[in-house]
């Protein structure tokens, strides 16, 4: 399976670029960004549309008019995209693709990724303050949150920045305080 991975990476990565290109080159990144953003949450939200753009025995002109009809809005770019996306049978690496766009983005706009795992939704005052912590440790000029809910948690937050984990939940305190005192005995 690791092999298949880095071959979706391998295609992944120039068609985001790709994408990129097009978007910097008439001043779009955000634009498009907010697009991919949409669609991303499309996906997410309809396993039946990922299926549908997944199958093979689907006829292209009816992925491409469902796309059509679901990218409305979008910038024509972006939809003339996912069309070529369909034509070159890569319509089933769009989320990775679109994900990978965002990433070109956030390094384009030196912000972070802070991936966030609380017990409930948090405030605005906190997310704030997650992102004032994250900006804290990795002097980015923004921080993105892409925020999780775990009701397993407990209480407090898991933040995730990269590789960097900040474990403020009550149940990695309560792990931490375990571990403490199976070393003492």
């Amino acid at each position: 399976m690791a092999g298949s991975s880095t071959i979706s990476s391998q295609v992944v990565e120039p068609y985001a670029q790709a994408l990129m290109s097009t978007a910097k080159a008439n001043n779009l990144s955000d634009r498009i960004g907010e697009d991919v953003r949409s669609l991303l949450d499309l996906l997410k939200n309809s396993e039946q549309l990922q299926n549908f753009l997944a199958n093979p025995f689907v006829k292209d002109a009816d992925k491409k008019g469902v796309l059509e009809r679901i990218a409305g809005d979008v910038h024509p770019y972006f939809r003339n995209f996912l069309l070529i996306l369909v034509d070159r049978r890569r319509i089933l690496l769009l989320e990775g693709i679109c994900q990978q766009y965002l990433n070109l983005l956030r390094q384009l706009n030196q912000t972070v990724l802070a991936e966030v795992t609380s017990t409930v939704e948090l405030t605005e005052q906190q997310q704030q303050a997650v992102k004032d912590k994250v900006v804290a440790m990795t002097n980015a000029r923004e921080v993105e949150l892409d925020m999780k809910i775990d009701k397993d948690l407990i209480g407090g937050v898991i933040i995730k920045v990269g590789s960097q984990v900040i474990d403020a939940s009550l149940r990695g305190q309560l792990r931490r305080l375990a571990l403490r005192l199976t070393s003492a005995t």
